[in-house]
Parts: C-alpha cells; structure tokens; sequence
C-alpha cells in the first residue's frame, strides 16, 4: 500500500465517521444544565435612581484578538482604542 492510498483510506475512514455521527440525532446528557428562565428586564435591569452616563458606557467595538475598544459610546475617531 503506497503512502496516497493509506492518506486516502484515513480520509474515508474519517469521512465515514463524520457522516455516522451527523446522521444520528444527539443524545440528551443526564445531568445536563437546563436554559436558564429569563429574570423579569425592569426588575433584573439598573435601578431608575441612576441613568446611565453616556460618558460612562464603551464604545463596544471588538478587533479580531477579541480585545474591546475604550472610548466613548458613539466616538467621533475613526479609530478605537483597544485594551
């Protein structure tokens, strides 16, 4: 058996096991966490006492290493700020 045709029936072998585990539907896990109920928005949410501060919130914008942008909500740079 040469080493193309060895690749190859990995390959098929590997395909074969991919399309055997898609086609069966997933098994519930015992024990396994529940959704959580969603909490009441006005009760869970800030109290009314303090609005937020447009000043006090992010700008919210992510780069691709995951890191978030620091400045202001709607900031007029055209760059963000990473940390």
């Amino acid at each position: 058996m040469s080493k193309n045709d060895a690749l190859r029936a990995l390959r098929e072998a590997r395909y074969a096991a991919n399309s055997a585990r898609v086609s069966t539907p997933p098994r519930p896990v015992a024990g396994a966490a529940q959704p959580a109920k969603r909490a009441a928005p006005a009760a869970a949410a800030k109290p009314a006492s303090a609005p937020p501060m447009a000043s006090e919130e992010s700008c919210g914008h992510r780069n691709m290493s995951g890191r978030t942008c620091t400045r202001e909500r709607g900031h007029a740079a055209k760059s963000h700020r990473y940390n």
